[in-house]
């Protein structure tokens, strides 16, 4: 029989660089009163917890440990971010048959759980991982998503506020198809608080849109690949990007975040898992949103689509 989920539990799997900074972001951010981290290293996975439990006492009170399979029977959050980092020079394709490897030793032992909480993956490739836990778990696809091009459109918006000279929290725009070489910049979508992209941007000096569009794509798509040549690992950005997700989850906010999520119909594409605008809360993905993109960017979306099916029908699912 399923245990009764505890809306106050987080589990966390995979505790290298990126599962670490998410459990730190998550106690910090109060939303939880236990946490669990599962890590083939239990030692890593105490030391952890360790670590982060000695600053307890400046945060909110949290029962924090490490613990097998287990201990996420009742977790309202199973947080994946168990796998092979990325290496300079590497894509986050070159990833994936070493981490759906490692994938096939984790979802089934959730999967015979019959576990009834939300999976978020965080793991890279994020979109095909996403796709193989679905799989691989049977579980609903409403409940299995992945970080997607959330951090990507927080990095969007960043570049855009410091070309613009405005809060990137007044920036709507979005990256969406993979999470990787083939995402697009939605750019017919972007507006600053309502003000056409292009209007905004000659308010603020900026003629020249074709080369700093080109320019500003670039350095989002690029943004983990330098960050990797310089200090091997990207980590606090997507920490905290997990943090947000689980806010909307665990608060059942319902915002329009770009995650990893089941596509089977719309934009004309089937049995894929893209990173795609969908409103976010306590069910996990309550429902896709649909969007009016250009004719550029709807072709872009499907080649994107596409560089994913390849690599998914070349798997052993």
């Amino acid at each position: 029989m399923a245990a009764i989920i505890n809306s106050r539990k987080v589990a966390i799997v995979g505790c290298g660089f990126v599962g670490s900074a998410s459990a730190f972001a998550l106690m910090q951010s109060g939303l939880f009163s236990e946490m669990v981290l599962i890590d083939v290293d239990h030692d890593r996975a105490e030391g952890e917890a360790l670590d982060i439990a000695h600053g307890m006492a400046f945060g909110s009170p949290m029962n924090i440990y490490a613990g097998d399979y287990s201990d996420i029977d009742d977790a309202a959050i199973t947080v994946i971010t168990a796998g092979a980092n990325q290496a300079p020079g590497e894509t986050r394709l070159d990833l994936v048959n070493k981490n759906v490897a490692i994938f096939k030793s984790i979802i089934p032992q959730i999967a015979e759980r019959d576990y009834q909480g939300i999976l978020l993956v965080v793991s890279n490739p994020v979109d095909i991982l996403t796709y193989v836990a679905l799989k691989l778990s049977g579980m609903p696809a409403n409940r299995v998503l992945g970080s997607g091009t959330t951090l990507d459109t927080a990095r969007f918006k960043y570049a855009l506020g410091e070309h613009l000279g405005v809060d990137p929290r007044n920036v709507h725009a979005r990256i969406i198809g993979e999470h990787g070489d083939s995402e697009i910049a939605a750019w017919s979508l972007a507006n600053v608080s309502g003000i056409p992209l292009n209007d905004f941007c000659e308010l603020r000096g900026h003629t020249d849109h074709e080369r700093n569009m080109d320019r500003i794509a670039e350095e989002v798509k690029n943004a983990a690949y330098e960050i990797i040549k310089k200090k091997r690992a990207t980590y606090y950005g997507i920490a905290m990007t997990v943090k947000r997700i689980c806010e909307a989850i665990t608060r059942d906010e319902k915002p329009i975040l770009p995650v990893s999520n089941y596509i089977d119909g719309e934009y004309g594409l089937h049995d894929i898992v893209l990173s795609m605008p969908a409103v976010v809360g306590a069910s996990g993905i309550e429902y896709q949103v649909p969007i009016k993109i250009n004719e550029t960017e709807t072709e872009q979306l499907k080649a994107s689509a596409a560089t994913l099916r390849s690599v998914i029908d070349k798997l052993d699912l």
